[in-house]
């Protein structure tokens, strides 16, 4: 097996711009159009929809390697550190902190260069204990020979598939040097490709024991941003990426297992960015629908407990809600609970379901005057 990376024209890629004219000219309209809607909106939404979305991207980011981050430690982490006034901010754990650390020193310092230090730096904040789990690994460096090539596996023991196999520890800084004067090269690129293009080019080499996955990202969320010129962020590439995974993993494959013609890759780039766009006006509609609400209650008398549970509900809460939930969510015994939903039905403010019983469930009653469909 060839791998990209061990070819004689490696890395001159190349990609055919007659194929790709038409999603990207595409995509730059939507991402335009976007900013435009997104920066027409009060700076409470903003920073609502901005939030929403930052919180996504840390937490998807993760899950796509399998590593599951506590969404309210994420959106108080985020929040404390952009200055951010909201309610219900709780600690966050140091795995937590250290990605959003990365994350927004990505995306809010896009204009500073990306250099080893700054990478090293990212590498850092993500292992802060110097394990991945419960194995030691070189944090803050390349990795090196000592735990043999780099491969990427999936399979019971003995039966392992090898998927990739990254180039040598002992090109790894010739290989850096060259993707980091590219990133920062004036290259006549587009900057919405030059961001596919770094994702699939920083993640073909490989350079740290773990965690390459995640930096790729944020490297391609640095170059988006560039593309922009604003660190606000209201679209999340990680979040439509972790709901492809297995298409972007057989993307990857594929493409570092053939020639150093990228523009299948590029494609599907431009076109899982494309659907990020329709997530983020999903994002958008939700954000504004949240206003709405908490301004048509706003004169209402309306506890702590029942602000928190409310909020959850818009937040995107899976399932159905009953008192026994709501009690869990609250932090209260049933009875409080059965009392807390008593009184919102009374107001109005939320909707028993059909079921009745044990089965019973509350959902969110409609503002008035709103669009119902």
């Amino acid at each position: 097996m060839t791998y990209i990376h061990e070819r004689e024209d490696w890395p001159e890629f190349r990609w055919d711009d007659a194929r790709l004219a038409t999603k990207l000219a595409h995509v730059r309209h939507r991402q335009g159009r976007l900013i435009g809607h997104m920066e027409a909106l009060g700076f409470p939404l903003r920073d609502e929809a901005m939030l929403h979305t930052l919180t996504e991207d840390v937490v998807k980011s993760s899950a796509i390697e399998g590593e599951e981050l506590d969404q309210n430690q994420v959106r108080s982490s985020i929040a404390r550190r952009l200055g951010m006034d909201i309610a219900g901010l709780v600690p966050a754990a140091r795995d937590v902190e250290g990605v959003v650390e990365m994350m927004l020193d990505a995306t809010q310092r896009y204009d500073q260069p990306l250099d080893p230090e700054r990478l090293f730096g990212w590498h850092a904040a993500l292992f802060p204990t110097g394990r991945s789990g419960m194995t030691k690994i070189i944090v803050g460096a390349w990795r090196d020979e000592s735990a043999g090539p780099m491969q990427v596996v999936s399979g019971p023991t003995g039966r392992e598939r090898i998927h990739y196999e990254a180039p040598t520890a002992a090109r790894l800084d010739d290989e850096m040097t060259a993707f980091l004067r590219w990133f920062e090269s004036g290259e006549a690129i587009d900057p919405v490709l030059k961001a596919g293009l770094a994702h699939l080019w920083f993640v073909t080499i490989h350079p740290f024991e773990d965690g390459n996955g995640r930096i790729a990202r944020a490297i391609a969320d640095l170059a988006l941003v560039r593309s922009e010129g604003t660190a606000q962020r209201f679209y999340s590439m990680s979040s439509q990426i972790q709901a492809e995974r297995n298409a972007y993993y057989d993307m990857l494959e594929q493409t570092q297992k053939s020639e150093l013609d990228v523009t299948q890759w590029l494609a599907w780039f431009l076109e899982c960015l494309d659907r990020a766009f329709d997530r983020a006006e999903g994002t958008l509609s939700a954000v504004i629908t949240k206003a709405r609400f908490w301004d048509w209650i706003k004169v209402q008398p309306i506890s702590e407990r029942q602000q928190k549970v409310l909020n959850r509900l818009m937040d995107g809460f899976e399932g159905k809600l009953t008192s026994s939930k709501w009690a869990k969510l609250a932090k209260c015994s049933q009875d409080t609970a059965a009392r807390d939903i008593d009184d919102l039905v009374q107001r109005g403010i939320l909707m028993k379901g059909e079921a009745g019983g044990r089965s019973t469930s509350y959902g969110l009653a409609q503002p008035p005057n709103t669009d119902r469909s």
